[in-house]
């Protein structure tokens, strides 16, 4: 997915700085760089754009005055070397507002609240929840990972527990903790937990709804530092 931009800016060093940082982003594609809102808004009556980085200060129209009188709808990015339009800037739905001069990680920063809010208007092109493929009497399904609270091994089977389901499945935890990412981590030899589905956590055990499971010594180290507790 990639985004088309337009940038308005009348302050040259500042327009150059943006144009670089959109062009060293890898979902940003720059459809026209202007100098003033009157051009923008012509500009914008012809072509629609996905993302607006719209300078607040400039002579004649301003930023604000621009939003006002466009009638397209793109997403849009306040910049400014002031922080006393910051209210302003919110009440109309701009996604961030920025303080000059931009850097890099607030420019991502700014860029991923974007795509976030883009997809939100455009649902079909939301990623799908990563899934896990297992076999179950002799069929394939998918289980949402995010779903899966714990799986608990059991001789040459694991039992994958969901909040809603119970699955048993032919597979060894070796290959399930290489395939659940970083929000699993194995407790005991018996036990992969969803971190984010503990609830609470004692010297050697720890809860996931009703379930009590075992923390073994040689894996609670690396648990408690997965949790920020150490």
């Amino acid at each position: 997915m990639t985004l088309t931009c337009l940038i308005v800016e009348d302050e040259f060093l500042s327009r150059r700085s943006l144009e670089r940082l959109c062009l060293r982003h890898e979902k940003l594609t720059v459809l026209g760089a202007f100098d003033n809102a009157r051009t923008a808004l012509n500009f914008l009556d012809r072509q629609s754009v996905d993302l607006l980085w719209l300078d607040v200060e400039m002579p004649g129209l301003s930023g604000f005055d621009l939003l006002k009188r466009m009638v397209a709808d793109p997403l849009v990015v306040l910049t400014t070397s002031k922080v006393e339009y910051a209210y302003a800037a919110y009440q109309y739905q701009v996604v961030d507002y920025l303080k000059k001069p931009v850097d890099w990680p607030r420019f991502c920063t700014a860029v991923d609240r974007v795509i976030e809010r883009y997809q939100l208007r455009r649902p079909d092109l939301a990623p799908e929840p990563p899934t896990l493929a297992i076999r179950v009497d002799g069929r394939s399904i998918r289980i949402p990972i995010g779903s899966i609270s714990y799986i608990e091994n059991i001789g040459d089977y694991v039992r994958i527990v969901t909040e809603t389901q119970l699955y048993l499945a032919y597979m060894t935890m070796k290959s399930l903790e290489e395939s659940l990412g970083n929000s699993f981590a194995r407790v005991h030899r018996s036990y992969i937990v969803n971190l984010q589905k503990i609830v609470d956590i004692e010297e050697n055990t720890l809860v996931i709804g009703d379930k009590v499971i075992p923390i073994s010594r040689a894996n609670r180290p690396e648990l408690l530092s997965r949790l920020n507790l150490l």
